[in-house]
C-alpha cells in the first residue's frame, strides 16, 4: 500500500505536521510513538538528542493525542530542536482498531512512511537509549556489512513501581549474535523494539500489517526477510514496564 492510498483509507483527520527548520538530509530517521507517556517522554526525547553521530538524524515524533501532558511536552521539544525533530500531531479518530480496540498502529506506520533515512531506528515513547554511541555503532556495522538488513543490542528491562529490581536482558540468545527471518517467528519478541535498527528499503508494506495484533514482531519479520539481522552484545536501550504499557 502506497502512503496515499494509507492516508484515504485510515485518515479521517489530518495530521498536522511541524516540519524541520532546515534541509537536514538524515542517514537515520529515528521513530517514536507517544500517547500518555508524560512521566516518560522526556527521558526518550533525551536519550536521542545525546546521539553523537558523524551524520545527520531526523527523529519522528508522533503524538496520539495524549490528555496527561505528553503532547504538550512535544510540543515544546519541537519548538526547541526544531532542526532535528518533526512533530506530528495525531487525532484519536485516525486510530486503527484491532480485535475491536484503538492501537497506535496508524502514528507507527504514519512514521515509517514518512521517514527519510537510509536507516530507521525505533524507540517507543515510555523507553530510553542509554549509550550515546548506539547510533553510530550500529550504523557503522550495516554501513560496514551490506548483507544484514538490520541490527540490535541488548536492552534492559526496569520496573517502574520496583525501580531497583531489574527483569530480563532482552535480545540475549546465549551466543547466538546472528538471526534469520526464521527465528523472529515466536511467542515472545527475539529482541526489544528501542534496540532495533534497519534498512529502510528492506520494510516492505503488505496489507495484512496494517491489523496484525503486533506490529514491531511483524516488522522484524518484514525486514528479516531481506538478510539477517546482527545482535550487537552490549546493553545500550532500556525498556520501561509499567501499569500503562501497551503490553
Amino acid at each position: 500500500m502506497k502512503f496515499e492510498e494509507f492516508k484515504n483509507k485510515y485518515e479521517k483527520v489530518s495530521v498536522a505536521e511541524h516540519p524541520i527548520s532546515n534541509n537536514l538530509k538524515p542517514k537515520v530517521s529515528v521513530c517514536i510513538q507517544t500517547f500518555q507517556h508524560v512521566n516518560f517522554i522526556k527521558e526518550c526525547l533525551d536519550g536521542i538528542l545525546m546521539q553523537q553521530t558523524n551524520f545527520d538524524f531526523e527523529i519522528l515524533l508522533g503524538e496520539d493525542a495524549s490528555t496527561d501532558g505528553t503532547r504538550e511536552i512535544c510540543m515544546g521539544y519541537a519548538k526547541k530542536y526544531s532542526d532535528k525533530i518533526r512533530l506530528f500531531l495525531h487525532h484519536r479518530e485516525n486510530n486503527i482498531n484491532i480485535n475491536g480496540s484503538p492501537t497506535g498502529r496508524f502514528n507507527f506506520l504514519y512514521n515509517l512512511y514518512t521517514a527519510k533515512g537510509k536507516y530507521i531506528a525505533l524507540c517507543e515513547g515510555d523507553d530510553y537509549w542509554t549509550d550515546p554511541y548506539k547510533l553510530q555503532k550500529q550504523v557503522d556495522f550495516l554501513e560496514a556489512n551490506s548483507e544484514y538488513a538490520g541490527c540490535f543490542h541488548y536492552t534492559q528491562q526496569v520496573f517502574t513501581k520496583h525501580p531497583d529490581k531489574q527483569g530480563r536482558i532482552y535480545g540475549k540468545h546465549g551466543n547466538q549474535l546472528d538471526f534469520t527471518a526464521e527465528d523472529t517467528i515466536a511467542r515472545l519478541s527475539p529482541w526489544h523494539t528501542s534496540s532495533f535498527i534497519f534498512r529502510n528499503e528492506a520494510f516492505e508494506k503488505p496489507d495484512w500489517l496494517y491489523n496484525v495484533v503486533s506490529g514491531d514482531m511483524a516488522l522484524f519479520s518484514i525486514v528479516a526477510k531481506s538478510g539477517n539481522i546482527k545482535c550487537i552484545p552490549e546493553i545500550m536501550s532500556v525498556y520501561q514496564k509499567h501499569d500503562g504499557g501497551i503490553t
